[in-house]
């Protein structure tokens, strides 16, 4: 039986995703899994090194509507070259990314081919905030409509953490047995700890530095400010911090200009995106991880790949009460959620932290053991596959 993915985020699009979608996937029976993936700069050779059989797709939409007759024309290009897909390969199962756009696709697939399928959700891209939907993707009462048939549509849905069944439980009414967790993870053959190493220090510039590394698209949501502006409590006790910043994003701009505005460009690092092998010494060099991620409208950290990546490294990591973060470390043995709303707390956490070396260490140590046993993708491989052949059976009880 072949399964088909369509997943706009896909390697070598950056971010935990696209990590997520790549590693489990290249794990799975090459003649089971077809993907129909995203178009990205470096696709050409990405897709030389590996055997998976992928079809590159425009899937990235400026607008996910479907109002107006661009969005419908554009909805139905993509419509017909999956429906060829899915006719070359036999597909009789759809994955999808994401609800929008890829589910909306799929939705439409089952009901010309009548061809089932299953829905990942990430937390950030069904979350509505309290109190009404001010901003964020269900902003839009259209999106949310589309949500809404999407889910329901869906034989089941994958939720990343939690977090996000609580999210699709209370928010979207899913009864319990149509949701299944299924958590992101990390390489840890390639993600590893190591020992303090001057050169790569020195060529990162942290040569007799306090580093506190912050991984991550540059979103308002993610709290790079917040911790900016709590520079200013660390730096009395810690007159060498340095805030090391490793990502891009949206939010570059505004983080460049409060940090001068805040007389603070000694002590923080813009590192842009580093390559796969500048991250792993980034995480191994640091002091400190932290992730002050809070919530902004109905935006909010779905899960947190990079505090399992930092605890990997073996290092402590903290982060902000907002979202799933929390499920991605042991609390408190690997990791600390302090609230990130204003820097005061998120200072008192940071300083407590670096106050006490062996306390570090410890986490470190704890950290690595616990990821390594819980979010290893060969673990998580063995669990997608289940959830997988959960789906086909609950199928084949329904058809009875």
């Amino acid at each position: 039986m072949t399964s088909l993915l369509i997943s706009e985020i896909f390697p070598p699009a950056m971010g935990g995703s696209s990590r997520w979608f790549g590693e489990i996937y290249r794990r799975l029976p090459r003649d089971q899994f077809v993907i129909a993936a995203g178009q990205n700069p470096g696709q050409e050779e990405f897709d030389r090194a590996h055997d998976l059989r992928t079809v590159r797709l425009p899937l990235k939409l400026s607008d996910w509507g479907v109002l107006g007759m661009p969005a419908l024309r554009t909805y139905r290009g993509l419509f017909r070259e999956l429906q060829q897909i899915v006719r070359e390969h036999d597909v009789r199962a759809v994955h999808c990314g994401r609800c929008l756009p890829e589910g909306w696709l799929a939705l439409w697939l089952k009901g010309a081919l009548g061809v089932p399928y299953m829905c990942y959700v990430h937390g950030e891209d069904v979350n509505c905030a309290a109190g009404g939907v001010r901003s964020g993707v269900m902003s839009s009462r259209q999106l949310r409509w589309m949500t809404w048939a999407v889910l329901r549509g869906a034989d089941f849905v994958i939720a990343n953490c939690r977090n996000t069944r609580r999210v699709l439980r209370q928010q979207w009414r899913l009864p319990r047995e149509r949701v299944r967790v299924l958590h992101p993870g990390v390489d840890t053959a390639h993600f590893t700890p190591a020992r303090p190493d001057t050169d790569v220090r020195a060529r990162f510039g942290w040569t007799g530095r306090t580093v506190v590394l912050t991984v991550g698209r540059l979103q308002k949501r993610k709290g790079h400010d917040c911790m900016i502006r709590a520079l200013h409590a660390l730096r009395r006790d810690f007159p060498d911090i340095l805030y090391a910043i490793a990502g891009d994003g949206e939010e570059r701009q505004a983080l460049t200009e409060l940090t001068t505005r805040e007389n603070l460009g000694a002590h923080v690092q813009f590192l842009g995106s580093p390559t796969d092998e500048q991250l792993v010494r980034c995480y191994q060099q640091c002091d400190l991880f932290a992730l002050p991620n809070r919530r902004v409208g109905s935006d909010i950290e779905g899960f947190g790949m990079v505090l399992l990546e930092a605890q990997a490294c073996g290092k402590p990591v903290l982060a902000g009460d907002s979202g799933g973060t929390a499920e991605a470390m042991a609390i408190p043995e690997t990791g600390r959620v302090v609230a990130c709303d204003t820097p005061e707390p998120l200072a008192a956490a940071v300083l407590a932290l670096l106050r006490d070396a062996s306390l570090r260490a410890r986490m470190g140590q704890a950290g690595r053991h616990w990821v390594v046993e819980h979010f290893d993708w060969d673990t998580l491989t063995r669990q997608a596959t289940r959830l997988f052949r959960f789906g086909r059976t609950a199928r084949a009880l329904a058809e009875c």
